[in-house]
């Protein structure tokens, strides 16, 4: 009617349940659409492959998808005991006596020494990428940035995998070590049943039960989730101090020998499998959305805290195995039963809580990190977008949280703890693995500037520094030790690196940058990828059963929704594309 304005659209409820909340891609429109749609695979997939999104897409467009902002309300000091909550706990209670007692020996405490350097080289990686790019996606938007779409689907379905992997380990290590308080026996609050398989047949509400609790928690917000942890992990810190102390005082150097009882071979498997002691630091990555300061407090949170627990780790795996010969230390709860056995009761009880404490603290954290994870790939639309909803009064993603909740508690109520490290080691090695080389294609390729001869030669120096790598891995994997081997595949490694050193840099880091590139990349690619060699053939089994499953997925679903999208941005921008690419020349 003449002289009434039309109401303002309400907004929309965060609890909303239609098809188009979770497919609203054109290709999913009715079953004619989709089956055009897959009639065009072959094509659609030629294009994602050769798709990469750029810094201002995912610090700004896929944003847009969440409706609401997560609040920026962190400071260096959260950070700081996000990656110390998030990291120690995680594996230090959970898997130093698995490895101590089957494949490290005393020597476990260099397993650690070996997987920290590994993972101080990523973290060199993640805390560049995280300084320019502050997103919620940490690895994974970085590597749709440098490597592509389909790369960043197969790093994508890895950080799922390890999300509900991760989670769902954490879980039965803390339902094992509130058993040993109760009870001798670390099964003790587990159902058996006889006809699964072994590795399938404890069942664990227990684990469930915390994971929900921890998850809870997580959605009601990020301030009070971290104040929280880091509250607790100051309580944890002086415990681990009291646990190295009193270890070495009643230490036995009888107790380490044999120091190396499986030879290097168990040292460098024991690394590998270890390694999911520091997977924890990328979840400080990915709350640079919500940081205050991102390009000083994620270099001092990720690097210096990372400095700091790899010297913890040694030194509490050391002190383990100096109180306990590595032939007798319980699998599943070490430190409470070392202490038991010892004669100090009490510190068994103390030991425990503190272990408890720990796991909490990294199943909250990593809840925190996992939903920001998930949030981003579904910002992508490489999953429904109704995951990437950020509940207005909370500013957490809920339903992302929700995702990564009710798949791990059922991981979690079937799988033992040894099917589900190796699994989450070989897939977080893998990533980490794709972050150097992600690092080395911002720094020498830049699309519209690099001459065609120096991006040729730089693919063919980071083939022979992969090539070289795996040769080095396939070497050791053979039993093979003679130095022969070993000096021509480290030859190529070096010529490799070097003829990529004497190649332009095409970017410079605006804030902070890695050092020694490409030295410090190079070697991060070629120690994730020797551990990786030094998994189990079981390990692989799992990972490629779980990769072709990804792959399935993305052939029917996530491609066309990526498709979908990219070309809808496209045609949205053509009228702005001869200024989009004059700007992205001048990157």
């Amino acid at each position: 009617m003449e002289g009434q304005t039309l109401a303002p659209e309400p907004p929309r409820s965060y609890w909303r349940f239609s098809k188009k909340d979770f497919f609203p891609e054109q290709s999913f429109r009715n079953l004619s659409s989709y089956r055009i749609a897959v009639s065009q695979t072959c094509h659609r997939l030629k294009d994602r492959l050769a798709g990469r999104s750029t810094d201002a897409t995912e610090l700004v467009d896929l944003r847009k998808q969440s409706e609401n902002a997560m609040k920026q309300c962190l400071t260096w000091w959260d950070l700081n005991w996000i990656c110390f909550g998030s990291v120690v706990g995680s594996g230090i209670f959970a898997i130093t006596g698995q490895e101590a007692r089957l494949h490290g020996g005393p020597a476990v405490s260099l397993s650690y020494a070996a997987s920290g350097l590994s993972a101080l080289l990523s973290v060199l990686c993640y805390a560049e990428f995280a300084v320019e790019i502050p997103v919620a996606g940490g690895s994974f938007s970085f590597l749709r940035i440098e490597l592509g779409d389909f790369v960043a689907f197969i790093a994508a379905g890895n950080l799922l995998l390890e999300a509900v992997v991760g989670a769902a380990g954490l879980g039965r290590a803390w339902s094992s070590y509130l058993a040993s308080i109760i009870k001798s026996d670390t099964d003790f609050l587990r159902i058996r049943i006889h006809n699964f398989p072994n590795g399938f047949n404890l069942l664990d509400p227990v684990a469930v039960s915390i994971l929900a609790i921890a998850n809870s928690i997580a959605m009601s917000g990020t301030k009070i989730t971290s104040s929280l942890n880091w509250i607790s992990s100051v309580f944890s810190s002086l415990v681990i101090l009291f646990i190295i102390i009193i270890g070495f005082v009643h230490s036995n150097k009888s107790n380490l020998v044999p120091f190396f009882p499986y030879g290097a071979e168990g040292v460098f498997q024991a690394a590998a499998v270890v390694y999911w002691s520091y997977t924890g630091f990328d979840m400080a990555a990915t709350m640079a959305e919500e940081t205050n300061n991102p390009s000083r407090d994620i270099p001092i949170g990720l690097v210096g805290s990372m400095c700091l627990i790899t010297l913890v780790y040694c030194l509490m795996a050391l002190s383990l195995t100096m109180m306990v010969k590595y032939t007798e230390i319980d699998i599943n709860a070490a430190y409470s039963v070392a202490f038991d056995r010892i004669g100090m009761k009490w510190a068994k009880y103390l030991v425990s809580v503190c272990a408890l404490k720990g796991m909490t603290t990294s199943l909250l954290v990593g809840s925190m990190g996992q939903a920001r994870y998930t949030t981003q790939i579904a910002r992508a639309h490489m999953i429904p977008p109704w995951f990437a909803l950020v509940h207005p009064k909370t500013g957490t993603p809920i339903n992302a949280t929700l995702l990564v909740t009710v798949i791990s508690c059922i991981v979690a109520f079937f799988s033992s703890l040894d099917v589900l490290s190796s699994v989450l080691s070989l897939s977080t090695l893998f990533i980490f693995m794709l972050m150097a080389v992600a690092l080395l294609v911002r720094r020498y390729y830049v699309k519209g500037v690099t001459p065609k001869g120096d991006l040729v030669k730089f693919l063919m120096c980071l083939f022979v520094v992969v090539g070289s790598s795996i040769g080095i891995t396939a070497i050791w994997s053979s039993n093979r030790r003679g130095w022969i081997g070993y000096a021509v595949a480290f030859f190529f490694w070096f010529v490799g690196t070097f003829g990529m050193m004497l190649l332009p840099k095409q970017r410079v880091p605006k804030v902070w940058g890695v050092p020694l590139v490409p030295w410090f990349p190079s070697l991060s690619i070629g120690m994730n990828l020797f551990l990786i060699g030094s998994l189990g053939w079981l390990a692989f089994v799992r990972f490629f059963i779980c990769s072709a499953v990804m792959l399935l997925y993305y052939l029917f679903i996530g491609l066309h929704a990526t498709y979908d999208v990219a070309h809808q941005n496209q045609r949205e921008s053509e009228p702005e594309d001869g200024k989009g690419n004059t700007n992205q020349a001048t990157m």
